[in-house]
């Protein structure tokens, strides 16, 4: 049996989790909502993260705009995330919301701004 002890981020109580594993079998205890329970499994089985950085801009008031993934990607693809978002830049003006990289390492996800840059 493995087991794996986590910190719920499902909202702020910060819960201990502990996940103890049994082939097929997933028992979770420490939680105080259901919350708690869907962030432990979906943890365990499919361990995905909203990736932020920032990306060059040209022709703007400022030479950066923060950026993140529209929704979660699985974990294992975070460093190609991150080269591709090394790779890029954007052209002023940018909005919020504009999608900067369509479809992020082949997630299927895009990156989007989350800042306003000026063109000057």
């Amino acid at each position: 049996m493995e087991t794996r002890e986590l910190i719920c981020i499902g909202c702020p109580l910060g819960c201990p989790l502990t996940v103890r594993l049994d082939g097929e079998q997933m028992e979770i205890s420490g939680n105080t909502c259901k919350r708690g329970e869907d962030y432990a499994r979906k943890e365990v089985q499919n361990p995905t993260r909203i990736v932020t950085s920032t990306v060059r801009v040209t022709g703007g008031d400022v030479e950066m705009v923060s950026v993140k993934t529209k929704e979660d990607i699985p974990k294992g693809k975070i460093f190609a995330c991150m080269d591709e978002i090394h790779r890029a830049s954007a052209k002023a003006p940018v909005h919020i919301g504009d999608v900067i990289i369509p479809n992020c390492a082949g997630t299927g996800i895009p990156v989007i701004a989350t800042k306003e840059i000026r063109a000057v």
